[in-house]
């Protein structure tokens, strides 16, 4: 049966456009009509100006091909500055801001050729207080956060990728709540000019989408780096199984996707063993905690100083908590990251790659909040290129994966061998 137009994915659909047996137009009519169908339930977008987006595609089906995402449509966290969007970071506080600059990020996607479709909810200011996006698998679920629209848009079928942040857990749990690729690369690999920072030192950009391809493809031109692209691997992976220390605090299903991955990759010619605990590491979720709660505070002073009352309360509590940390606390626990990072470092000598839990479970009911990014912390920290991969489902019919884990600054390998276990895992599916 062909694939419906607003389904494919942003690889297939890039060779079709190339060869303009697809049209940019057609494409992004197709993502529309989607978006009117389902967005009253799913409530991913935060800003939309379809007559702007499709008079561009219509300039690109008549120009010469811009780049390898000529024609893509795609969505942009409203983290991002746009320069013909409104930008209001999740916030009443910038409720009639517009920037007149796009993102750096949001610009180079442009430069090869993709059109923004619109701004995809995210959480307040890319914390934990929600926004209106219900989970597309079920409304009465979360979607995740704090790229909750983005995620929700990908797996609907809304468009084929939408950019990304993660501070915390913040691609990966979406990721994993939607079911679909969540890509957080290496730390400092895309630049964050015209991102609202959160916590400097560990704010990433990354994106979400069908596939490994797709997330590959959109992050050579993010990183300008065309070997992203290029992910055969044929060798036979070392993978290191790690539960991490949260391990007591997953459910069922996320236990059995795990043992499930470990037989599967085993049987299938990788080298599977499980990774040792190192105890000292448990501590690594509060540093990042700490780090995170410190550079809140400072990042976003002038929201905390001038528009206090327009803050949630929980978003209040993190800023409060971080204003207590003092300079010379902070300057330990940035040394403790350090250590840690030094620490992981000989994993990556014995194994090529680790699969870890991305998320406790399946999503929370929506009246929970955003789930718990406990499993993300220590990833983040360390500033390691990590890819959700989505292959099992739990006993409520929602999604369950795991995330692969490479050494930080090998972003090329990591997305390499993280197709070849989706491969493994979902062989029906395309990875």
């Amino acid at each position: 049966m062909a694939v419906e137009l607003n389904r494919l994915s942003a690889t297939r659909a890039a060779q079709l456009l190339a060869r303009r047996e697809l049209g940019a137009e057609q494409l992004l009519r197709a993502c529309f009509a989607r978006i009117e169908q389902r967005d009253e339930t799913v409530r991913a977008w935060a800003a939309l100006d379809k007559d702007q987006a499709l008079a561009q595609a219509r300039a690109l089906d008549q120009s010469a091909t811009r780049g390898v995402l000529h024609g893509l449509p795609f969505g942009v966290k409203d983290m991002f500055a746009t320069c013909d969007l409104p930008t209001r970071y999740g916030s009443p506080i910038y409720e009639n801001h517009r920037p007149p600059m796009d993102a750096a990020a949001v610009a180079l996607c442009r430069e090869a050729g993709a059109i923004v479709a619109g701004k995809t909810v995210t959480t307040e200011f890319a914390t934990f207080q929600p926004g209106p996006t219900r989970n597309p698998h079920n409304p009465a679920y979360t979607p995740g956060g704090s790229s909750s629209g983005s995620a929700a848009a990908v797996a609907d079928g809304m468009v084929p990728f939408a950019l990304g942040t993660q501070t915390a857990g913040s691609i990966v749990r979406p990721a994993a709540y939607c079911g679909v690729v969540g890509y957080k690369p290496s730390f400092g690999r895309v630049a964050r000019a015209g991102l609202k920072s959160l916590a400097d030192s560990l704010d990433t950009i990354g994106g979400l989408a069908r596939s490994v391809d797709d997330v590959a493809l959109f992050a050579s031109v993010l990183m300008r780096d065309p070997g992203l692209r290029e992910l055969d691997y044929d060798a036979r992976p070392r993978i290191g199984m790690y539960r991490t220390l949260q391990w007591r605090h997953t459910q069922p299903e996320t236990r059995e996707a795990y043992a499930r991955a470990a037989s599967t990759l085993s049987r299938a010619g990788a080298h599977v063993a499980e990774l040792e605990l190192p105890p000292e590491l448990c501590a690594l979720v509060q540093v990042h905690a700490d780090i995170m709660s410190v550079e809140a505070a400072q990042s976003l002073a002038f929201e905390r100083t001038r528009h206090a009352a327009q803050l949630s309360g929980s978003l209040q509590a993190l800023l409060d908590a971080g204003a207590q940390i003092s300079a010379d606390e902070h300057r330990a626990n940035l040394a403790r990251a350090a250590q840690g990072r030094a620490q992981a470092e000989p994993w990556f000598e014995q194994y090529d790659i680790l699969l870890a839990p991305s998320a406790s479970g399946e999503a929370p009911f929506i009246d929970q909040g955003t789930g718990d990014p406990q499993f993300c912390r220590v990833w983040t920290l360390f500033g390691a290129p990590c890819v959700h991969l989505p292959f099992d489902t739990g006993p409520q019919g929602l999604p369950v994966g795991l995330q692969a884990v490479g050494r930080p600054g090998d972003d090329r390998r990591t997305l390499a061998i993280a197709r070849w276990i989706l491969n493994v895992l979902r062989p029906d599916g395309d990875a």
